[in-house]
């Protein structure tokens, strides 16, 4: 049986409203199918699978599994954001706004920073650098986010 709070203020019935909205949102980072694609049509969503997996011909660059792996206590300091938002008036759609972004950017660094196996001699000579992942700036540039109803 739920515990009703019948003496609350109307600052704490918007704090619980806005927990009820919260547990049924949730924020999903990556790339959006349809949203970009390369030079010779191949989707983002793609080549993002392709480099986060590996393939036959190129090892796994895991960037959005270290992205969280990598940067436990920032993800927790950005869920305390969320429920700091909340319990100063904000809505669970500012809160969980303020969270994708830091997960977005956290994608987009670990694309950049994340110590990736080099590219392969034949690579490096057809894109002019060793750097895995960085090309043209597309993928990186195309990590989006977004806050949708949990199913």
């Amino acid at each position: 049986m739920a515990t009703e709070f019948t003496d609350l203020t109307p600052e704490g019935k918007r704090y619980f409203a806005e927990l009820k909205k919260l547990a049924k949102l949730e924020v999903q980072v990556g790339f959006q199918r349809g949203e970009g694609a390369s030079e010779d049509g191949t989707d983002l969503v793609d080549i993002a699978a392709y480099n986060e997996l590996g393939t036959s011909t190129s090892p796994a660059r895991p960037f959005m599994k270290q992205s969280f792996e990598n940067h436990e206590k920032e993800l927790q300091a950005a869920c305390d954001v969320v429920n700091k938002t909340i319990s100063n008036g904000g809505t669970a759609q500012q809160a969980l706004d303020k969270l994708g972004v830091f997960c977005k950017g956290l994608v987009q660094q670990e694309i950049v920073d994340g110590g990736f196996e080099p590219n392969k001699p034949s690579t490096i000579e057809k894109k002019g650098s060793d750097q895995p992942l960085i090309d043209t700036g597309t993928m990186r540039q195309s990590v989006q986010y977004v806050v949708r109803k949990r199913k």
